[in-house]
């Protein structure tokens, strides 16, 4: 092994140890659950989602996770050569991340989805809007889902 490979390695490990492997690769710095991981890497593949024009909107606390208003509006013009093809929405702490997709097209008029999700726990939620040119933005927000006050003793 000649000086060179041996001081790459050494920086490679060292990024490992300091945490800076999302650095190296972003697609790894998006969920925090390997099976939030893995929905995410279904939907966008080998791409790397970039920051901006999605936007996710959920309360910050959540007395009951059973009943969640969420809000994604993407920003685009919705006209044939320029829209959203698919918002995906993914809760990492959810036993099944993906939670709904949506798909629209330039008849749509505006990509703006209002719903209500069940969310398992505190957690962190993304939603990713692929676009008609094949590029992928994301956008996420963190909620707080705490007990309810009414728990069932068995």
């Amino acid at each position: 092994m000649n000086k060179q490979s041996r001081l790459r390695r050494h920086c490679l490990s060292a990024f490992g140890l300091l945490g800076l492997t999302a650095w190296l690769s972003p697609i790894l710095a998006l969920a925090k659950k390997p099976e939030a991981m893995a929905a995410i890497t279904k939907i966008v593949g080998s791409q790397v989602p970039q920051d901006g024009r999605v936007k996710l909107v959920i309360p910050p606390l959540v007395e009951n996770g059973n009943l969640v208003v969420l809000k994604v509006s993407v920003e685009s013009p919705m006209t044939a050569q320029d829209y959203v093809k698919a918002i995906h929405v993914i809760a990492e702490g959810n036993p099944l991340p993906n939670i709904f997709s949506a798909f629209l097209t330039p008849r749509s008029g505006t990509a703006n989805i209002t719903t209500r999700v069940r969310l398992a726990e505190t957690q962190r939620v993304w939603a990713i809007a692929h676009m008609s040119d094949g590029s992928f933005w994301q956008g996420y927000a963190e909620t707080l889902v705490t007990l309810s006050a009414c728990t069932e003793a068995i």
